[in-house]
């Protein structure tokens, strides 16, 4: 009798267990038919921009070279053969060469547009000029950020990082060995199988090598959307400007220096004010008494540590203030522990502030850290990680669409879902688990949420659409 009720249990129990996964694989199946057109957009665009900014260089400087000299040029001559290169445009940003060979950059700006003049720091001559964010990293930028709509694809995409999210934990479930299967069956590809049976080895092999690194990327692409990033995490975790000495504050934020979609300002600096020039405030920059010009800002930048590339924003304005930059985001260097933003009063030359890797608080460290390994800015493995990871993400959504092709009937006029168990002991459970991790990011909860009452509303009791949508 007590072996009967055991073994009854044990029926109970696999049924159970066995219901869960397929409530785990009905939500993988629904998440990720949402899900995989996006992240197919997300790393083509990844791939293009990733090896067009090291073909190439982010702001197209890599497709020119000089000829050293023993002496460069004073920065301020080259910045007036960049003025005369555009009439009447004004200079907004100087960004240095990052090899002894390479070219400085000068963003000028007009009234209409703005250009990069590209010119030779040795001889002082204008090598070539091209509109500013007008070649393919910006397209790909673009797409890679808003899908070209605007605010509303910069929330799909959110609504997509959620939801995978959610697909990398039923995944992680659905995956897990099991019926006495170990883990190598996880680990390595069933090469011997044939036809859905292989695709699914390689999808469940590859997937599960990939989760953590999609997950990384997926946290720190959030950070930057509109509602997660913008209204939630990069709120509490922006700079404290308090830190810089009682210097007068202005009322725009550090995220006017980025310039249309393109991100230049470090994640946690985005939302923290900036100071102003024109106070007795600050701490010793130039030399006291030196009149603050270009040529006086670039020398004290390297005196300060700013070697080889790094970038130079100049005074918007009566109260703006000159700002020195190196940010491994920005591809300055690769080494985003030594990123660094710099303040100068523009009339005394005077420090106002100085912030680097280690000023951040720990959310501003991951981020730095987060989007230089996110953008493969860190070296000739980064780039081979990314690659590969891009590729991987790609092969992941083709081969889950190839899984469902084979899957369904010949002619099958439905989605062919995975069915809804008939036990739905554990449903509570699953539900409980998914709902938790959608809301801890709103807009992908609320969309779901959404979703489950169209479902139990609407779609579930029209029989035409319950049919075609199972």
């Amino acid at each position: 009798m007590t072996m009967t009720t055991a073994q009854s249990e044990r029926r109970v129990d696999q049924a159970s267990s066995r219901s869960f996964y397929f409530l785990a694989w009905r939500w993988h199946f629904y998440a990720g038919l949402y899900v995989a057109p996006f992240l197919l957009v997300l790393a083509v665009t990844g791939l293009t921009m990733l090896w067009t900014s090291v073909i190439s260089g982010r702001d197209g400087e890599k497709y020119y070279t000089v000829t050293p000299a023993q002496v460069q040029t004073a920065v301020s001559a080259q910045a007036d053969a960049a003025i005369a290169a555009i009439p009447g445009g004004t200079i907004v940003q100087y960004i240095a060469p990052r090899e002894i060979d390479g070219v400085a950059i000068f963003r000028v700006k007009t009234e209409d547009a703005a250009s990069m003049v590209a010119v030779d720091p040795y001889t002082g001559t204008v090598v070539d000029s091209w509109e500013r964010r007008n070649g393919l990293y910006d397209l790909a930028d673009e797409i890679h950020g808003t899908l070209l709509i605007g605010d509303l694809g910069d929330r799909l995409i959110e609504v997509a990082a959620g939801f995978a999210i959610v697909l990398i934990i039923t995944g992680l479930y659905l995956w897990w060995p099991r019926d006495g299967k170990g883990l190598a069956s996880v680990l390595v590809p069933q090469f011997a199988a044939r036809g859905r049976l292989l695709w699914k080895s390689l999808h469940v092999t590859i997937g599960f090598y990939i989760s953590l690194i999609l997950m990384v990327f997926l946290l720190s692409g959030l950070s930057w959307a509109g509602i997660w990033g913008d209204k939630f995490t990069q709120a509490w975790s922006t700079f404290p400007a308090a830190k810089w000495d009682n210097v007068p504050l202005s009322d725009s934020t550090h995220a006017s220096m980025n310039h249309g979609g393109i991100k230049e300002v470090p994640w946690t600096l985005e939302q923290t004010p900036m100071p102003m020039s024109g106070s007795s405030a600050g701490k010793a920059g130039l030399p006291e008494g030196q009149p603050v010009t270009l040529d006086g800002i670039v020398a004290f930048a390297r005196s300060i540590g700013f070697d080889n590339r790094f970038q130079l924003g100049f005074p918007s304005g009566e109260t703006g203030v000159w700002t020195l930059s190196r940010d491994t985001m920005s591809n300055d260097s690769a080494n985003p522990l030594s990123d660094r933003t710099v303040h100068i009063d523009q009339y005394s030359g005077k420090v106002l502030a100085d912030i680097g890797f280690s000023d951040y608080g720990v959310p501003g460290k991951a981020m730095a850290v987060g989007i230089a390994f996110h953008e493969g800015d860190m070296g000739v493995w980064n780039i081979a990680l990314v690659t590969l990871f891009c590729l991987s993400i790609i092969f992941m959504s083709v081969s889950g669409m190839v899984m469902w092709w084979k899957r369904r009937p010949a002619g099958a006029s439905r989605l062919m879902a995975p069915a809804v168990p008939a036990d739905m002991k554990l449903w509570k459970t699953g539900a409980v688990i998914m709902i938790a991790v959608s809301l801890l990011f709103p807009l992908t909860g609320a969309v779901l949420l959404g979703v489950i009452a169209l479902d139990y509303l609407f779609i579930s009791r029209v029989k035409p659409l319950k049919r075609a949508l199972s």
